[in-house]
């Protein structure tokens, strides 16, 4: 931060102004009372608060967690449906081998591929960047996360329905199945309200993981779509060596996660009455 050329006093005022001059402990105890506060520190590279530096990428890292798991719910769970109810057909077996295929392929490969295809070739969606949804454009700027959350959706959504499939399977097998089917009610309540409606409740959970692999893996999709989000925030702070915004966002994200698992966990109360929550 001083360069090459800094003198000892310089590198002594410095580390006392950053709190580096305290232990490591006490120092810890700070940061994590700050923390608590809201206060995630000061930013060494932007000399911003971190709080700000990660308000500048939230926009984005939300629509495009929220549009591409829109695509995962899309088409994960009803070709997952599809799936199940052709077991053993031609149909089952594409769709399968279809998620396979997604599940093995990298996101960053499927992202230049995209990029290459309808943004180089056919030039419907931007190729990079994002504007603002508050800029002139308005909602129209989403078409900017059109890409990158197909990307990001390709293998999550394969996960999705291998899982629906996997479920509805399994719940098919069951007494209570059987009883309806004897008793003649049609084919498709039987479907949506004894076997989906039961299968739901291991897709439901899956979404926590999910949500988490899209954190991970948002990163590499902002850096090749060059999107502001967080993802790519992180990437930078950790070149720059700004330690209090990596911090930070890896503050906040653990807390997203642990909010999103407990929606997922209270959600079971409504899916099934037979759960109790304690």
């Amino acid at each position: 931060m001083l360069g090459d050329g800094a003198t000892p006093e310089q590198v002594a005022r410095l580390r006392n102004r950053l709190g580096l001059d305290e232990p490591l402990v006490f120092q810890y105890l700070i940061w994590a009372g700050s923390a608590l506060q809201g206060d995630l520190g000061q930013s060494i590279f932007f000399e911003t608060p971190v709080t700000q530096v990660i308000a500048e990428g939230a926009e984005t890292s939300i629509l495009l967690a929220v549009i591409t798991m829109f695509w995962i719910v899309a088409f994960g769970v009803p070709v997952g449906i599809l799936a199940a109810i052709r077991q053993g057909t031609w149909i089952d077996q594409g769709l399968s081998g279809l998620a396979m295929l997604l599940a093995s392929v990298p996101t960053f490969w499927v992202g230049l591929y995209l990029i290459l295809i309808f943004a180089a070739g056919l030039g419907w969606f931007p190729s990079s960047g994002f504007p603002s949804v508050f800029d002139d454009g308005g909602l129209y700027n989403l078409r900017y996360l059109i890409l990158p959350s197909l990307a990001l959706a390709a293998p999550n959504a394969a996960l999705i329905l291998r899982l629906t499939r996997a479920s509805m399977l399994d719940v098919a097998r069951e007494d209570y199945v059987r009883t309806a089917r004897a008793k003649g009610i049609p084919p498709y309540r039987v479907v949506l309200r004894h076997i989906l409606r039961n299968a739901l409740l291991a897709v439901v959970s899956a979404f926590g993981f999910t949500f988490a692999a899209l954190i991970s893996e948002a990163v590499v999709t902002e850096t090749v779509f060059a999107l502001p989000g967080i993802g790519r925030t992180v990437v930078q702070s950790i070149l720059r060596r700004d330690y209090p915004v990596i911090q930070g966002v890896i503050l906040v994200i653990v807390c997203l996660y642990l909010i999103i698992n407990l929606l997922v966990d209270l959600s079971y109360r409504f899916l099934d009455p037979r759960v109790e929550l304690e």
